[in-house]
């Protein structure tokens, strides 16, 4: 058929579409505006996150006095409806509100529950509208957000965010920072990103900057206010930001250790492919914890992690360092997806130890599968641990050994082509198992499913792996 026919026919069939026989254009009926989801559908937490719009960026301009334990400031979220809103939800705990505008206009608000707050615009948001929404509040933080001795910590898992500003708290909502954050002069601010420097602010205080360039979900953004030792490094070109709680003796293994993020982070790379954010570092503090988590670019560890071996405390740090690609960069889709998160880091761990002059992986996995049935190791299945059991053992040791399995079953050359291909593809996006075990089965040509089915998601000891 010749060009000039196919434009004829393609013209003829907008205007039978589009046009009335009046030859006046038919106006397209609007979306009905409907309220936003008030969770974001995940099975394990279903308030958790919301529905409706899409988060680009937090702006959090925040004033914190550690005399009194009080948080204020505005917080603003730029984002982007993903259909027609009559009203919208976020994630945020406590707090009095003294203002709350959507696109600078006056919005009406209310709160359900401990985490919701409910936000009705002026006017509905037409899908596909970009917004702004800006909260000035006050208040005493609680939850994640800790008093400590000398100022104040934020950080916890699977939520955390709502504890100190409004947000859409689930992995599956990735979006940039700015942080400006005002304290007493004494006190250092350590947060997600590049540090962006400190301006005066009132007298004896002063306004320190941070930027969170590449995506994060919001419970991996964290806040240290304290008096720190840092240190400031580079890492092929990239800021390493590193601190000590001053109450940790001085030249010790926490300071050791976490000095060699940077060293931890380049043998990571040979397996994992580069390092997919904007600056690194860590975060150690005498606060009782009890765990250490992945915060983007700046991990937050418990100082009990560091009173063994320097081994031992480099082991921690290359868990957290590997998060960075397993869990920050690829997020979970939905919570349950969480061994994608631990197993890798756990399994990265044994790497780093084998790497260090440690034990090898293979007699890491072999010494784990000597555990009797009745062991923790074994149960829940990792694949589907429940909301109570997200942070089980078997979460994370079953879960390394599934890494393992996989490795044995495939072979050395297609596992390690695998992983790098896998954070590239799925760079700050969110994934799933199945999404993990299609790719698994198309770089190694075996059929993969049996493997998967026996050591994620049945509750007895799996046979030993053969290749």
């Amino acid at each position: 058929m010749r060009r000039w026919m196919v434009i004829a026919l393609a013209t003829g069939l907008v205007v039978a579409g589009c046009a009335r026989p009046d030859g006046l254009a038919r106006p397209m009926p609007a979306e009905v505006a409907r309220p936003g989801a008030a969770g974001a559908g995940d099975e394990y937490f279903p308030a958790m996150g919301n529905g409706g719009y899409d988060v680009g960026r937090y702006v959090l301009k925040l004033r914190y006095d550690p005399g009194t334990d009080v948080l204020s400031g505005l917080a603003t979220i730029e984002a982007t409806a993903t259909h027609a809103l009559s009203r919208f939800n976020l994630d945020f705990s406590g707090f009095d509100i003294a203002a709350l505008r959507v696109s600078g206009a006056d919005a009406t608000w209310q709160r359900e529950g401990q985490r919701e707050l409910v936000v009705t615009p002026a006017a509905p948001l037409a899908s596909g509208t970009a917004f702004r929404v800006e909260v000035e509040y006050s208040g005493k933080p609680g939850g994640e957000f800790r008093h400590t001795v000398d100022g104040a910590l934020a950080v916890g898992e699977p939520e955390s965010a709502s504890d100190w500003y409004p947000a859409n708290e689930h992995p599956s909502d990735k979006a940039a920072y700015d942080f400006e954050i005002t304290v007493p002069d004494t006190q250092t601010v350590i947060a997600n990103g590049i540090f962006g420097g400190a301006i005066p602010a009132d007298a004896g205080w002063h306004t320190v900057r941070w930027r969170a360039t590449t995506p994060m979900a919001a419970y991996l953004s964290t806040l240290a206010i304290g008096r720190y030792r840092v240190f400031e490094e580079a890492f092929e070109g990239k800021p390493v930001y590193s601190a000590v709680d001053e109450r940790i003796p001085a030249g010790g293994v926490a300071d050791r250790a976490l000095r060699r993020t940077g060293e931890v982070t380049a043998y990571l790379a040979t397996r994992f492919g580069p390092y997919p954010f904007e600056a690194l570092g860590g975060v150690i503090t005498a606060e009782r914890l009890g765990f250490a988590l992945e915060t983007q670019t700046r991990p937050v560890y418990e100082s009990s992690f560091f009173r063994g071996t320097e081994l031992e405390a480099t082991s921690i740090i290359a868990h957290e360092i590997a998060h960075q690609w397993f869990g920050d960069s690829v997020s979970v889709e939905r919570w349950r997806e969480i061994w994608l998160n631990e197993g890798f880091a756990t399994y990265a761990q044994w790497l780093w130890e084998e790497h260090a002059g440690g034990p090898t992986a293979q007699q890491a996995f072999d010494d784990v599968y000597r555990a009797p049935v009745s062991s923790d190791v074994w149960s829940p299945p990792p694949g589907d641990p429940s909301a109570p059991g997200l942070f089980a053992d078997s979460v994370y040791v079953r879960g390394a050994m599934t890494v393992h399995a996989l490795r044995l079953t495939i072979g050395d050359d297609a596992f390690f082509r695998l992983l790098p291909e896998w954070t590239a593809s799925q760079r700050n996006a969110t994934a799933t198992t199945e999404e993990f075990v299609e790719l698994a089965e198309r770089v190694s040509g075996v059929q993969l499913d049996d493997l998967f089915q026996i050591w994620l998601y049945t509750e007895e000891k799996p046979p030993y792996p053969r290749r």
